[in-house]
């Protein structure tokens, strides 16, 4: 008979188990490396890191003197008076002016050569840390005029409304806005005195989750209504959701979605929720959106290449581009390039807003562009 096999002892066992253990651990390794590989290359794609881009010029443009370190957004009244938003800081954001707080700026484009003033601010706010970002006007029926503006003090997230006194070249703080909802503040449209849309571009406010949250590619981001009465997400899924405006007409709310190169076209119900009606591709990363008042057209600042905006490099800097959509709610919309330039006048532009054919461009943390269209 042949002898009885030997089971194997506590020693081998050991051996067989730390070598499956090994293999398990190599496994889930490698499939981390690859998942994470994966992910950077998505990652690039989004950024579209590859991408230059051709100068599109236009004849009668000038930098406006006083604006060094940046006009994220602007927002122009009915009457010309133009405001910027100026002096951006975020973590990991290059500065032309790190210890400078932001401000606000104020043009009139009906002026022959006008020049951007800042607005006085009243007693009581803290300019030291005014950190400004998105911004936009609200008329009143009385003719009052409220500005909305995204605030990140100490890199918080508020959103303070003033009331513009013209009068004086001044703004009244009226109030402070925090929300459990509104963690990562990007860009507002009012709709009311105290009535606003506004965009998250990250569901998290802490700085590691926010590039693990983009890293990852969540899609979390969303967008907030808020009334005094009443705080509710609107819309969600976003890459990360960045410009907002309304339509002439009040009855859509267009959306940049900024790492998805997307605009998203969103109806509005009179209990203010939105549903989506359409989406427009686009081959840019799209910042802040502006309406033309003369025709409806959405104005749009882009950043061609979001990798040298977010590693800023000045002998290879961030290139800037403007694009025209004409009939957005249509089948076909027509996009045009109005201006294109490789950073050797602008830098990162973001946002571009008409008057009037005076069109301004503004940039994340660059100079900001006058031209006579």
């Amino acid at each position: 008979a042949a002898p009885p096999t030997a089971l194997p002892g506590p020693a081998e066992r050991g051996c067989a188990s730390r070598a499956m253990g090994r293999l398990l651990a190599l496994s889930l390794l490698g499939i981390a490396l690859a998942l994470l590989g994966e992910r950077l290359l998505a990652l690039r794609n989004r950024l579209k890191a590859s991408r230059e881009v051709e100068s599109v010029d236009l004849p009668n443009c000038h930098l406006i003197k006083g604006i060094e370190a940046g006009a994220e957004d602007i927002d122009i009244l009915p009457n010309g008076l133009a405001f910027f938003s100026v002096g951006l800081k975020c973590p990991g954001l290059h500065s032309f002016a790190p210890d400078k707080p932001g401000g606000i700026l104020m043009m009139d484009l009906n002026e022959e050569n006008p020049r951007a003033l800042e607005l006085r601010v009243s007693r009581g706010f803290n300019l030291a840390s005014f950190n400004p970002h998105g911004i936009s006007t609200f008329i009143d029926s009385d003719d009052t005029v409220y500005l909305f503006v995204v605030n990140h003090p100490e890199f918080k997230n508020t959103v303070e409304i003033f009331k513009f006194e013209e009068e004086e070249n001044s703004l009244l703080h009226l109030k402070t806005i925090k929300h459990e909802l509104l963690p990562s503040v990007n860009d507002i449209i009012a709709v009311g005195p105290e009535h606003f849309y506004a965009t998250n571009d990250h569901y998290f406010s802490d700085p590691f989750l926010k590039y693990l949250e983009t890293y990852l590619n969540l899609h979390w981001t969303n967008v907030v209504y808020y009334s005094p009465n009443e705080v509710k997400v609107v819309a969600e899924g976003f890459d990360s959701a960045n410009g907002i405006n309304i339509s002439p007409d009040k009855k859509y709310i267009y959306v940049a979605d900024i790492l998805a190169h997307e605009i998203h076209v969103l109806e509005k119900h009179p209990n203010m929720n939105l549903t989506q009606l359409k989406v427009l591709k686009l081959d840019t990363l799209v910042d802040n959106l502006s309406i033309d008042p003369s025709s409806g057209d959405v104005l749009v600042g882009c950043h061609p290449n979001g990798q040298k905006l977010f590693v800023y490099d000045p002998k290879n800097p961030p290139s800037s581009e403007v694009l025209r959509i004409q009939n957005i709610l249509s089948e076909k919309p027509t996009v045009t390039t109005v201006y294109a330039n490789n950073g050797s006048v602008l830098q990162g532009s973001s946002v571009a807003s008409v008057y009037d054919k005076k069109l301004l461009i503004g940039t994340l943390y660059h100079r900001a562009l006058y031209c006579e269209l």
